[in-house]
């Protein structure tokens, strides 16, 4: 009778404790851990438990995403994560005791009790933060284990090192901070390379953060980046970062040619053949001849150096020649779009006799293409530079009459080739160009001077890329990288001179790559493609391969296969051709950092508001100056540098009014 009566009477409070408990045995006012942040329990009404963060935000949870620490009753989270004041000595002699006794598991509540004598909510929670600190004890608050002392021990020394080096990279950043201030401590050190590791893969475009620039409250870009290396010396204005900025290897191709193939080839020999180009070029990969067949009708000659003879689609070295795309053109240097096995036996002139793809053009009086024959060939090439080959045109030298007759002939055919393709359309810009190199570390500017010999060579390479397109409507379906490009929106009135051509080049549309032949509307030509540099450029070798499959009735490249092939070869080659222009710049700049306050001839292209476009021609630079006085496009100002930031690729000048 009294037993029913004490359940009867127990029985609200009864309910009530089952009320503010979970399954789990957590509790209204419980401390608990949620994302290892400290949370106080305050409701657990309808099944949801709902948790209070230091910061007094409120948050339902699951009690999977909560664990406990304590069971309270906890009022707040006030100084819960306040230290506690027991010392490092304390707690090891704690873990030493448990260690010794076995190291048998044991709960949060008693490694509390050990270490902080009474297990309250707020030393729940020291040791708790002692067991995710995890340097003496590991596990779960429900089973805890001690780490063994060699383990201990290698942890301690861990993290020794890493205090070590905090403390080191405070020193670092401080100084940083000081740079150009005393004392002398304010300096880069050697030992701080290992610091500025991450900055320089933000300068290389390896990385689009750096910690260090983070820290030191600079901007997380490659040209800030690159600021701080040369401010700190740990770059010099040698260091160029653009090809790496644009993924670009500067190591020499690898793949070696593969067999040579076994194949009749026409002897040319008789044929006076010559690759003319700029001195410093040393892939020489075409020549030209000329033959006067009849009154009216002309055969062009266009020498090919032919590589495709020893690489086939999928080749090692078709791969790696399709990843660079082209050869990369650096005033520090070239590296090219294969080995230098290739050079030797494919360059058209290093020995007595070249392999090549010939296109024998059949032209009438006119330029116009007649009929295309290719074939492969043997050639005996005599080299020219632009400079010599004029001077035998000019008569300034002395030659055999034979060979400037030939050169005569063919600076014929390229006047009225020029002629057909003007009256066609074709947009003819004529501004300065330079040529830099890098000497010793020290960037040279050398201004390209315009030769005769140059626009014939051009014109019999746009006649060999116009005669494949004639070659290939006439031999089949097979499909080629054709190249095109769409009128642009030209103004009706072009101004003369440079400031005429800087109007043109603005207009033009940018040129297309395709499987497809289409009308070419800056060339003036109806079809045509790019095919006479292999040994430079993957979509000309891709054409030859193409070439080579129906010379020799094998099965061409699929329209999808070329396509791919093309579109990956492309994207390598514009890669290629930016980090070329940006690093043509970079070594202006740097070339201009010696030069404050030198004075430059400049031409006026183009007025922007209260700014004119100058051209300055002996560096080939376009630059954009304020001026207040009245000038017209062509005139000539003198314009004075007054300063050059590397970094950010700008060259600041004023007019000399």
């Amino acid at each position: 009778m009294f037993c029913g009566r004490v359940r009867h009477c127990f029985a609200p409070v009864i309910c009530l404790i089952i009320q503010y408990m979970t399954d789990g045995g957590i509790g209204l006012f419980a401390l608990v851990v949620y994302k290892t942040k400290p949370a106080l329990v305050k409701d657990l009404a309808d099944g949801k438990i709902t948790i209070s963060l230091p910061n007094g935000e409120l948050l339902k949870v699951r009690e999977r995403d909560i664990e406990l620490i304590h069971p309270g009753p906890l009022k707040d989270l006030s100084g819960i994560e306040q230290a506690q004041g027991v010392t490092e000595a304390a707690i090891r002699e704690v873990w030493e005791l448990l260690l010794a006794e076995g190291g048998s598991p044991f709960s949060l509540k008693e490694l509390t009790e050990l270490v902080f004598s009474e297990y309250s909510p707020h030393n729940a929670w020291a040791a708790f933060c002692l067991l995710t600190n995890g340097l003496y004890f590991c596990g779960n608050p429900a089973a805890i284990i001690c780490r063994q002392q060699d383990e201990v021990a290698s942890e301690e020394k861990k993290r020794e090192e890493k205090q070590k080096e905090a403390g080191e990279r405070e020193f670092f950043l401080t100084r940083l901070k000081n740079r150009g201030k005393p004392p002398l401590q304010s300096k880069l050190l050697p030992e701080d390379a290992r610091f500025m590791q991450d900055v320089e893969a933000l300068a290389l475009g390896k990385s689009s953060k750096s910690r260090t620039m983070k820290e030191l409250g600079l901007g997380e870009t490659p040209e800030d980046a690159h600021a701080l290396l040369l401010d700190v010396g740990f770059w010099t204005t040698l260091n160029n970062p653009h090809p790496a900025r644009f993924g670009l290897s500067l190591t020499a191709a690898k793949c070696s040619p593969g067999p040579f193939a076994r194949e009749e080839r026409r002897d040319m020999g008789d044929l006076a053949a010559f690759a003319i180009d700029n001195p410093w070029s040393n892939d020489p990969d075409d020549a030209v001849s000329i033959e006067i067949t009849s009154p009216g009708q002309i055969i062009v000659y266009v020498h090919v150096a032919d590589p495709a003879a020893s690489i086939a689609p999928d080749d090692p070295a078709e791969k790696e020649a399709r990843d660079r795309g082209a050869t990369l053109y650096l005033p520090e240097g070239s590296f090219s779009m294969l080995s230098g096995e290739f050079l030797p036996v494919f360059a058209l002139g290093l020995a007595d006799a070249s392999p090549a793809l010939t296109f024998k053009i059949t032209l009438d009086e006119n330029t116009k293409i007649i009929d295309t024959e290719i074939f492969p060939s043997m050639v005996k090439v005599r080299r020219l530079s632009y400079e010599d080959a004029d001077k035998l045109l000019d008569g300034f030298v002395s030659g055999n009459a034979e060979d400037i007759s030939v050169l005569r002939s063919l600076q014929d055919v390229a006047q009225r080739n020029l002629a057909r393709r003007s009256a066609c359309g074709a947009v003819n810009i004529d501004l300065p160009e330079a040529y830099i190199s890098v000497k010793d570390g020290n960037p040279v500017i050398q201004p390209l001077e315009q030769y005769k010999s140059s626009s014939l060579v051009r014109e019999c390479m746009l006649l060999a890329g116009e005669g494949l397109c004639f070659w290939a409507a006439k031999n089949g379906a097979a499909a080629f990288p054709y190249a095109s490009q769409e009128a642009g929106d030209l103004p009706q009135e072009v101004l003369p001179g440079m400031a005429g051509s800087y109007q043109l080049r603005r207009c033009m549309k940018p040129r297309i790559l395709s499987t497809k032949p289409g009308s070419h509307a800056g060339l003036g030509l109806q079809a045509y493609t790019q095919v006479t540099s292999p040994l430079r450029r993957y979509s000309d070798l891709l054409a030859h391969m193409q070439i080579r499959a129906i010379l020799y009735g094998a099965q061409p490249l699929s329209t999808e296969e070329l396509a791919m092939r093309l579109g990956a070869g492309e994207a390598a080659a514009m890669a290629a051709s930016q980090a070329e222009r940006a690093s043509r710049l970079h070594w202006t700049y740097v070339y201009l950092c010696g030069k404050i306050d030198s004075q430059w001839d400049a031409v006026a292209l183009e007025k922007k508001g209260n700014r004119w476009v100058f051209m300055i021609p002996a560096l080939s630079l376009e630059t954009q100056v304020p001026l207040r006085k009245n000038i017209f496009p062509n005139e000539s100002v003198k314009l004075i540098l007054k300063a050059v930031n590397i970094p950010k690729g700008e060259a600041v000048f004023t007019a000399l009014e």
